[in-house]
């Protein structure tokens, strides 16, 4: 339970119909069994206690006076385990039959709430027997074991230890509903649904029930945990498959199989959920009652132990990039289209045919060539109108230029060489910078320069420069101010390292054109380098950027986690290390992890002022729409953290 993750499981026991005693000691095994797998929050089905198809049998004292004394014997049995556990549970309340959720922890039963959608149609006639819950609200009922619980929908369970874990239940057919009681329990502050539900299976209803919990769970930004009852029910009319559950905010995390003899266990990270509710302006919560007139919530504190939370989860190496082949090339192909389409929208608003792009032979610019093509072609615009520039320097390769040359002429894009040198070595001149020094001049005065020429190119053809810098780059400032930073329309601006890899990788997979394929498999095979240092003697690259700055995979699984996420300096740590510790040991995690957060504060100022660009994910860095942080913000915090570690 710390970095904001707490373990919970859905978990479906034997049961036989109306046998109390074997049910209870089947629970207690179940909750047994989870909290020996690290479980805090664990949950079981719907009416699990007795059985959901005891029928009229729910008419019968016998079954139900042994229901009452099951609940005692389960919150008994389950007294030394540190969890919150879930149980279904018919109870009655002044001459009524409630199906409950029974919460119980610490051998106490914390609170008792009722099912407030209760079906009659089709195979279901639960109100034969059961009462729906009355008016949303909680009073109190005596269970003959010490004081008065809350007894209700309208019932929070606050964990002390673990402020961010706020855990709510509804029954089975409340999820169903056109108004779930999940919704205002959401907006009252819970971040755990629990479901303890009987779903019977027929054709084609696990794959809606999946997706009703997961997009419950994503419309309500929490974590929904549920469960379901198991073959072990009467078969007289249906048959139940225990289908359990784990999602969070749209992402299933764990599931059975139905029919399957396992549970549904994973980490929910509470913290997350809470940040994201904290920046959606949308998402609405209320102190009390949830309209302000309505009735109150009841709110019962509840206290587990704070040990570290093994994870489990899947987290992604790579989250810009999807792992599955289809999907990637999905994500890449709607990429490429946005990008091309805002670039398309400001070319015919601008009335421009013609566009400049500086073509070195690298990834970013390869990118912003093949976009910018998508766009004159889609607006059925003249290739020619296209300016590709390649700008020879004192790092230019024979391989860069080849392949920026050549696969201009496979676009059959208007190429145009000018060498920087001389025009260079003029302001070093001018400026009194001795060429043999390789500084920071030395290589900022080449970016300028080729930066210049593009913009002069441009005004000289009516057209405009098409930036070709990525999303990490800007991340970690690695760009000329006012060089290479600078363009009329940014198209690679929203689009990260390691997913540029990927849109050229995926163009040359389907671009039908087998001399365009060769040269982009051949840039993708090419360091990452600016190409600002003298080459090496055998005329390969000299400077590689992620020799400099860090691997990309590394800083691009930081921005993901700190600007999406919103997670802290230690959790970032602990996810690269969970999530890429195969690759890169922990200290080289962290020592690239202080460069990122470095630059990241103080290379602010060259984003303030970044050109317009399309966004084309959930991180983006614009000063107009994702990221408003002041330049001359401090990262002593977010380094000191680090520090601890």
């Amino acid at each position: 339970m710390q970095d904001g993750f707490v373990k919970v499981a859905a978990r479906t026991p034997e049961v036989r119909v109306a046998d109390v005693a074997f049910n209870v000691d089947q629970c207690v095994r179940q909750a047994r069994d989870a909290c020996a797998d690290g479980a805090k929050v664990v949950v079981l089905p719907e009416l699990c206690l007795t059985g959901y198809t005891c029928e009229d049998l729910f008419w019968q004292d016998a079954l139900l006076d042994a229901a009452q004394r099951g609940l005692y014997a389960f919150a008994e049995q389950t007294s030394a385990l540190d969890a919150l556990l879930f149980v279904g549970v018919p109870w009655r309340v002044n001459g009524k039959l409630y199906n409950c959720a029974a919460a119980v922890c610490c051998g106490d039963v914390l609170a008792l709430i009722p099912k407030t959608h209760v079906p009659n149609y089709h195979e279901f006639y639960e109100l034969r027997h059961f009462a729906p819950a009355p008016a949303p609200g909680y009073g109190f009922v005596e269970l003959g074991q010490g004081e008065p619980v809350p007894f209700g929908t309208n019932v929070l369970l606050r964990c002390s230890t673990m402020p961010d874990l706020v855990v709510a239940a509804e029954i089975c057919e409340d999820l169903w509903a056109p108004n779930p009681p999940s919704i205002a329990h959401a907006m009252a502050g819970a971040t755990v649904i629990v479901n303890l539900s009987a779903s019977n299976a027929i054709v084609g209803k696990a794959a809606y029930r999946r997706q009703l919990v997961v997009g419950q769970s994503a419309r309500l930004v929490c974590g929904y945990v549920y469960t379901s009852a198991g073959w072990g029910e009467s078969t007289t009319d249906v048959v139940f498959a225990g289908h359990d559950m784990v999602a969070e905010n749209g992402t299933l995390l764990a599931e059975s199989a139905p029919f399957a003899s396992e549970d549904a266990i994973s980490e929910i990270d509470v913290a997350a959920l809470v940040a994201e509710r904290m920046r959606m302006s949308t998402f609405r919560t209320a102190l009390g009652s949830v309209d302000g007139d309505g009735p109150e919530y009841c709110d019962v504190p509840f206290s587990l132990g704070r040990e570290r939370t093994q994870l489990t989860r899947h987290v992604a190496a790579r989250p810009f990039v999807p792992s599955d082949g289809a999907e990637r090339d999905a994500r890449c192909e709607d990429v490429f289209t946005i990008q091309a389409w805002g670039l398309a929208k400001r070319l015919e608003h601008t009335h421009c045919s013609t566009a400049v792009v500086g073509v070195s032979g690298g990834l970013d610019s390869t990118l912003a060539l093949l976009v910018t093509v998508r766009a004159f072609d889609l607006l059925g615009l003249d290739r020619n109108g296209i300016v590709a520039v390649t700008m020879p320097g004192f790092g230019t390769t024979d391989r860069t230029h080849g392949n920026a040359t050549t696969l201009s002429d496979a676009l059959g894009v208007q190429l145009r060489e000018v060498s920087i040198v001389p025009a260079v070595r003029q302001h070093f001149a001018d400026i009194g910078h001795d060429e043999r020094v390789h500084d920071v001049t030395y290589e900022n005065c080449q970016a300028r320069e080729r930066t210049q020429i593009l913009m002069d190119i441009a005004n000289e053809e009516g057209g405009m420069v098409i930036g070709t810098g990525d999303l990490s780059e800007l991340a970690l400032g690695w760009a000329t101010y006012n060089g290479d930073h600078m363009s009329m329309y940014g198209v690679n601006g929203g689009v990260p390292k390691t997913l540029v890899r990927h849109l050229v990788r995926y163009v040359a997979d389907t671009c039908d054109n087998d001399a365009e394929a060769d040269i982009l498999y051949d840039v993708l095979d090419t360091p990452v380098s600016p190409e600002l240092l003298p080459a090496n003697e055998d005329g390969t690259i000299a400077q590689q950027t992620e020799d400099l700055v860090g691997p990309y995979e590394l800083h691009d699984f930081f921005l993901y986690q700190v600007l999406r996420r919103g997670f802290a300096p230690r959790k970032v740590y602990r996810l690269a290390c969970y999530a890429l510790g195969d690759t890169y040991d922990e200290a080289t995690i962290l020592a690239w992890l202080k460069v990122f957060y470095r630059r990241f504060f103080a290379q602010q100022f060259k984003r303030s002022c970044l050109p317009d660009g399309p966004k084309v994910g959930s991180v983006a860095l614009s000063p107009r729409g994702d990221l408003r942080m002041p330049s001359d913000a401090c990262a002593t915090l977010w380094l000191a953290q680090l520090e601890e570690l």
